[in-house]
């Protein structure tokens, strides 16, 4: 029944950024914001639904065709935080009916850094983190100089005013198709969902099987509905992704995937994705920058998440940002990939990035290698320092999520 996708086989790399010192060597996985990245699923979608769009130098019609889609009345896409190619393959034994989609999916790339806020940027807009500006789990503020959460939205204002894109919701609503977001009340209206996936209505809905439900109503005639599920990615935050806790809740989601599979409509596209994928940290690996004065002299601010780091330097710092640069590179040696914010622009870490954005980026941009982390005691929690599985770098691990699709004819 599934006949979306060919290949089983992950996607053909993408070209090798320009040279940041030790990113290939590290075995890192560039993102592939033209190809077959995570931005290409909702343009994709939209075409096969009917509406034609473009996102930057792609089309829907070429996205569609890169993925392999069918054209459909009505389509769901489901995203599973947290859910990466890797970890559920590894981990398919509690998951028969994914399982099933694996062999004829597809493999997407996510983009930097490979973690919730940044990628519902992508997957919302289909554009990247250089044009939505939402970097990372944290982020400055250019119009304060603080760090504004794009996740809860605290310290971050406006959020069209931060994220300025047009959302693909929004376009698919325009053309006079139903879209329909399902998932929990909080964040009906929330900066997040606005910021990124503003457009059609929200149907507030806590538990997973009432998700379900919701979604096989809204389905009844054409429309666009999008499902979120959070709770594999929070467990996999507390527990790890190898742990028991991980596999009992990707098989409880399973199990109700399953059940949207048997109660879709005819002429109905099921898209699963996700956002990101995981890594269980090597706390003999972690590094804080409130006590390393090698990582912290010269820094004013540090924001993102531990894998994936902004630098903020100093103003009037000896050396400036090559001379931080040069600390952090001595100091972390090979479990992190440290570059300037030019050298990450080069690279197209972030994919295009417009005026209002770059002030947002780091001065020194940082991608932490294997299990390895940086965090900062100054301004994180004890509990999010405490993490076990952690996001958010360029490892397969991290970058490679599914593309899971099944058409009821």
């Amino acid at each position: 029944m599934s006949d979306a996708g060919s290949s089983g086989a992950l996607a053909p790399a993408a070209a090798a950024p320009p040279a940041v010192p030790g990113f290939t060597q590290a075995g890192l996985v560039a993102p592939r914001y033209d190809g077959a990245g995570l931005g290409a699923v909702l343009p994709a979608v939209a075409d096969a639904l009917g509406v034609e769009l473009t996102v930057g130098p792609r089309t829907g019609a070429r996205a569609r065709a890169t993925l392999g889609l069918p054209t459909v009345k009505r389509a769901c896409v489901v995203l599973v935080d947290g859910l990466g190619h890797r970890n559920l393959t590894e981990r398919s034994g509690h998951a028969p009916f994914l399982r099933s989609l694996l062999a004829d999916g597809q493999v997407l790339t996510a983009g930097f850094p490979s973690t919730t806020a940044a990628s519902i940027g992508l997957f919302g807009t289909g554009t990247g983190p250089g044009r939505t500006g939402m970097v990372g789990y944290t982020a400055r503020n250019p119009s304060t100089g603080d760090l504004a959460n794009l996740v809860s939205w605290d310290g971050a204002g406006d959020p069209h005013e931060w994220q300025r894109e047009p959302t693909i919701f929004e376009q698919v609503a325009a053309a006079g198709i139903p879209v329909t977001s399902v998932g929990p009340g909080k964040f009906a209206g929330s900066g997040l969902t606005t910021a990124a996936l503003r457009g059609g209505g929200y149907h507030r809905a806590e538990r997973l099987d009432d998700r379900i439900d919701a979604t096989v109503y809204e389905l009844m005639g054409p429309a666009l509905v999008y499902l979120y599920w959070g709770e594999v990615d929070k467990v996999g935050h507390h527990h790890g992704w190898g742990s028991w806790q991980w596999g009992e809740e990707v098989g409880a989601l399973d199990r109700e995937l399953a059940r949207l599979e048997r109660a879709l409509p005819p002429d109905t596209l099921l898209v699963v994705t996700a956002d990101h994928g995981m890594v269980d940290v090597d706390r003999s690996r972690r590094w804080d920058v409130a006590t390393t004065p090698a990582l912290s002299d010269g820094v004013e601010l540090v924001a993102g998440e531990p894998r994936a780091l902004h630098v903020h330097t100093r103003a009037g710092s000896p050396g400036g940002a090559d001379a931080v640069v040069a600390r952090w590179r001595a100091t972390l040696g090979a479990s992190a990939i440290v570059a300037t914010r030019d050298e990450a622009v080069a690279a197209g870490w972030f994919g295009p990035v417009s005026e209002h954005v770059r002030p947002v980026l780091g001065d020194v941009v940082v991608a932490m290698t294997g299990r390895a982390t940086v965090v900062d005691s100054r301004t994180q929690s004890a509990a999010s320092m405490s993490l076990v599985g952690v996001h958010g770098s360029f490892t397969p691990e991290e970058m490679y999520v599914p593309l899971l699709a099944v058409h009821r004819r």
